[in-house]
């Protein structure tokens, strides 16, 4: 498990890659206006329950959630079916450009 911060960091990182305000994505969860904020100033953690249904707003499963490295579930998903049905030769050319883009 994250610690708070990290925790409180990540919620942020994935909410503002959902372009959504803190406000809207609680009420959107059925809770107070301030709900996410408290979350993201380390005040508490959610419930499970509600940890599930705020992977599920993310649209990240609980892994994605907690895979830090992964710095966009959404868009790494889209580029994994997007590969599929390519060659090997065509999949080592995607690798070594996101290698190169990487490092920019």
């Amino acid at each position: 498990m994250l610690e708070k911060p990290e925790f409180a960091k990540r919620l942020t990182e994935l909410r503002l890659s959902k372009n959504v305000s803190a406000r809207d994505m609680s009420l959107s969860l059925g809770q107070s206006a301030g709900y996410i904020a408290n979350l993201e100033n380390c005040v508490s953690y959610p419930s499970m329950t509600l940890f599930f249904y705020i992977c599920d707003y993310l649209n990240v499963s609980p892994k994605e959630f907690f895979d830090t490295d992964l710095k966009a579930p959404r868009h790494t998903d889209r580029l994994l079916e997007a590969s599929k049905g390519l060659s090997g030769e065509q999949i080592d050319l995607l690798v070594a450009l996101a290698k190169e883009l990487r490092r920019k």
